[in-house]
């Protein structure tokens, strides 16, 4: 029973470093939103786009994990990443000449 006791402890920790990590976020671009998607044995990804158009992304170790994290930052969550979610993303240069790299071979 302790070593439950232990994951959920820490479990709660890593919870509350991610929610900070998404409230500063969402401090520097004026407001965020977010989605939390299952990425298998690694956990899962919890995507954040600003109000300013600006995006990042984290990862947790598990999608309850992510998912409590989303709650205690107090960002809206989304239950997909599409339609007027997704065209809050603004692309920069980098982004465009990353992904034609990446077409290219590069």
């Amino acid at each position: 029973m302790a070593d439950t006791q232990q994951v959920d402890a820490k479990a709660e920790r890593t919870a509350d470093k991610l929610a900070q990590r998404i409230s500063a976020f969402s401090k520097a671009h004026g407001g965020a939103e977010g989605q939390v998607a299952y990425i298998g044995e690694r956990g899962a990804r919890i995507v954040l786009v600003g109000e300013d158009g600006g995006w990042g992304d984290l990862v947790a170790p598990s999608y309850e994990i992510a998912e409590k994290a989303v709650e205690k930052s107090g960002i809206t969550a989304h239950e997909a990443f599409d339609g007027e979610f997704a065209a809050k993303v603004t692309t920069g240069a980098y982004e465009w000449k990353r992904m034609a790299g990446i077409q290219v071979g590069g």
